[in-house]
């Protein structure tokens, strides 16, 4: 059975998949202000942060909060542990 990817592998397919659909991929940091989502997508003038972790695992407490702050503000903000999940936000957010 093959090992799951790790967090990093994850991102940079789904950075990967973004930049190939004409999405902007940014890791972002926010000195600070912990909890930050870890990237920000941009497309066709629409924002997406997206936290991404590793199979099996969810956003801590403080980026659970962050998020829900970010989507309090009509910003698109999520979190996925795997490819396809980044992909189908991706979809939903900011590919037709």
């Amino acid at each position: 059975m093959p090992s799951p990817l790790s967090e990093s592998a994850i991102e940079r397919k789904i950075c990967d998949y973004a930049k190939k659909h004409g999405c902007l991929a940014f890791k972002f940091v926010s000195p600070g202000h912990r909890g930050v989502p870890d990237r920000l997508f941009i497309c066709n003038g629409v924002v997406l942060f997206l936290e991404i972790k590793r199979p099996g695992k969810r956003p801590t407490l403080l980026q659970e909060s962050c998020i829900k702050k970010l989507r309090a503000q009509n910003i698109a903000a999520e979190w996925t542990d795997s490819f396809e999940g980044g992909v189908y936000h991706l979809k939903t957010y900011l590919l037709d």
